[in-house]
């Protein structure tokens, strides 16, 4: 996830090569690693170690818990200020997270150095799993979505997780300062900062925090410092998904095979909601076993919602209609079953509740207008029954307030984006005068790799100048069109 390699640092940051098997960044001393990619994406090589750091900072002589860090090394001599990657989630750990966006980092990495950190209770930080009857990770059951088991369930994952951590100390406001602590310990002057989705809430606070540590921050895809995340995840999707059904009634191939997607979606929702309905037998993606399960509207919602986050699997959400719609539920199973797999390996939920309960759940309201959408009203009524039985941290009183004063700030959205659209980049940087907001046509969640972003990227960090971009090649960016089967669109 990050490359370092130079000689020359005596100017910039404080690096000495020991040996090739040991290498010095400030007073941390990292031995080489790989960070692996997963679904297709390259593995990056890598330097590793780990910084101690107490679990509560009132109290710095208890608990102490070791935070993940992996060094990049710039290609060629390196400028004294890194970019520090934060990742999203919340729950994901930032050396997991980076081969998948490790492309959009390719320009930064001729001149700067850059830092991953797994925030605690994620990745190799003391991470706060939940798991379930199996060992593996896991964020509940789809097929039982009341707010009661949910509760039950976290009430489970916090029995479990008590002997290893204090979950009120694993908020944003604790990562912030653990952050500053890795700073400090290589031995830089000043950090950049790229937030992805909720990284750019751990970004914005860094840099309100500590502004005299702060170069630069790329904000892509934008979580508003005074928005509870997931109260308006219900909306967003809807939203996304009247946008992608009305580019497949605009294409004559997709139009033909479904007409009115908007019909076919509540078509579906209301048969996936009869009660008596038979388990369907599907094949497991990824072990290849034989698995049987009742469809729900749970399976469904979850893969047109994380379908709808890139444009590669956006365009198959006519196909799923499609598909369940003539009753074929065993491809949704599969596809829902995949995708919870996937999430369980990068997601801390136990994590994600100390973060969310803390920061975001007093906030949040079951909006009656949700209950038509695919979401519905459930997913806030399980985070509010989930937090209910989860401790709470401590919230700064100016927490919830937006970054101002001229510290140089470049945003980007995708158009399509179900769970930050455009809007929240408009208001994150209304009233900052060095920001910039992009928004990357046909693009969907955290679109760093698309198109000659990176080069923009890079470009932004160099001259920490967002208006001086010349961003003209984003105009040629498109949509891709709108799947008609299982191998893609219509040639």
């Amino acid at each position: 996830m990050h490359r370092f390699l130079p000689l020359a640092l005596l100017a910039a940051l404080p690096l000495a090569v020991a040996s090739a098997e040991a290498r010095s960044l400030g007073r941390l001393v990292f031995e080489p690693c790989t960070l692996e990619g997963r679904g297709g994406m390259a593995a990056v090589e890598a330097q590793c170690t780990t910084l101690r750091v107490p679990e509560d900072r009132a109290a710095p002589d208890g608990r102490q818990i070791d935070l993940a860090i992996a060094w990049v090394p710039a290609r060629g001599e390196p400028e004294p200020d890194p970019v520090f990657m934060l990742a999203g989630g919340p729950g994901q750990g930032a050396r997991a997270a980076f081969p998948a966006v490790a492309p959009g980092f390719r320009d930064v990495l001729r001149t700067r150095h850059v830092i991953l950190v797994d925030q605690r209770g994620t990745g190799g930080s003391n991470p706060l799993a939940c798991l379930d009857a199996e060992g593996n990770n896991a964020f509940g059951d789809l097929a039982d979505e009341s707010p009661e088991a949910a509760a039950r369930f976290a009430e489970g994952c916090l029995a479990a997780l008590s002997a290893k951590a204090d979950v009120r100390h694993y908020t944003t406001t604790e990562a912030v300062a653990d952050l500053e602590a890795v700073r400090e310990a290589i031995g830089a002057a000043r950090i950049n900062l790229y937030g992805g989705s909720y990284g750019t809430r751990v970004a914005q606070r860094y840099a309100k925090t500590f502004p005299q540590s702060t170069r630069a921050v790329v904000l892509d895809s934008v979580a508003p410092m005074d928005h509870a995340l997931g109260s308006e995840h219900a909306k967003n999707l809807d939203a996304a998904l009247r946008a992608q059904f009305a580019r497949c009634a605009a294409d004559a191939a997709c139009a033909a095979g479904l007409p009115d997607p908007e019909a076919a979606l509540a078509r579906v929702r209301a048969a996936l909601a009869r009660p008596g309905r038979a388990p369907v037998r599907y094949r497991d993606p990824t072990s290849g076993q034989w698995r049987e399960a009742v469809p729900t509207a749970g399976h469904l919602a979850l893969v047109l919602r994380l379908f709808s986050y890139s444009p590669p699997t956006a365009t198959l959400l006519p196909v799923v209609l499609q598909q369940a719609l003539e009753g074929d539920h065993a491809p949704l199973l599969a596809q829902a079953r995949l995708l919870m797999d996937g999430i369980g390996n990068e997601i801390m939920h136990g994590m994600q509740l100390s973060v969310v309960c803390t920061e975001d759940a007093d906030a949040m309201r079951v909006d009656p207008a949700d209950a038509d959408t695919v979401l519905g009203t459930g997913f806030v009524a399980g985070v509010q029954a989930q937090c209910s039985v989860w401790p709470r941290g401590q919230r700064p009183a100016d927490f919830n307030e937006p970054l101002t004063g001229g510290l140089p700030l470049l945003a980007i959205s995708g158009e399509f984006d179900p769970v930050t659209p455009p809007r929240y980049g408009d208001a994150a940087i209304a009233g900052l005068p060095n920001a910039r907001h992009l928004v990357l046509r046909g693009q969907g969640h955290t679109p760093i790799n698309v198109g000659c972003m990176p080069q923009l990227f890079a470009q932004f960090i160099e001259t920490a100048d967002a208006r001086a971009l010349d961003a003209s090649c984003l105009d040629r960016l498109a949509p891709l069109p709108p799947g008609t089967g299982l191998h893609g669109w219509e040639p």
